[in-house]
């Protein structure tokens, strides 16, 4: 067999020995992707084109000026091309509970010359997210980590502006995925309206919007 071939092979290997690792270990507590594996984080899905950051990002309709948060960014793969979308006249809030995931994100967005993203150490769902009024927000394969996730999807719909969009991706190959029923159902008692889905039943987007009058 052609050395190339047992290279795929392994990292497709390796790929998913870590993925049952994680969901196993999963199972007892709430694991956020770990630093050491941001460099896991940072690509782009191979097996599914529903995760790509630059799909996540061009359902959003993003336009210049507009206000973007993205929680639980990571090393900031759908920060960058979002903050690029907006312009220097928008802005996207990063947050992320984990200090080395900022701080990769950082270093990515210096060396991408964008300064309009703002950074943000932070949990979300414990009523203290404190952002501006955004348009967009962004929870990319995070929804299964946070422990309230009611508190969560709460504080994001006080985060929005009427008529702002959340953007919900989901994968099943995250160990912490989230099956769309679980996504309407917790939307709908925190007050968005299913606007758009986009994938399929094991790899999606669901964009929740928050009506113009409460």
């Amino acid at each position: 067999m052609p050395a190339p071939l047992w290279i795929c092979l392994g990292l497709v290997g390796s790929f998913v020995g870590i993925g049952f690792v994680w969901r196993l270990a999963s199972r007892r507590r709430t694991i956020p992707c770990p630093v050491w594996l941001r460099w896991l984080v940072e690509l782009d899905n191979p097996f599914t084109a529903t995760n790509r950051a630059a799909v996540i990002v061009g359902h959003l309709e993003l336009r210049p000026g507009m206000t973007v948060l993205d929680i639980g960014c990571g090393p900031g793969r759908v920060t960058l091309p979002a903050a690029r979308a907006v312009g220097p006249t928008g802005a996207v809030i990063a947050i992320d509970l984990q200090p080395g995931m900022l701080r990769r994100a950082q270093e990515r967005a210096r060396a991408a010359g964008l300064d309009n993203i703002r950074f943000v150490e932070a949990g979300v769902g414990d009523g203290k997210l404190d952002v501006p009024a955004a348009d967009r927000a962004l929870l990319v394969t995070v929804l299964g980590e946070i422990p309230d996730r009611e508190g969560a999807l709460r504080s994001i719909f006080a985060a929005l502006k009427p008529g702002g969009v959340l953007s919900i991706t989901e994968i099943v190959f995250d160990p912490h995925f989230q099956r769309r029923a679980t996504v309407s159902r917790l939307a709908r008692e925190a007050g968005f309206v299913e606007k758009a889905f986009f994938g399929n039943r094991i790899a999606y987007t669901l964009h929740l919007s928050k009506p113009l009058q409460n």
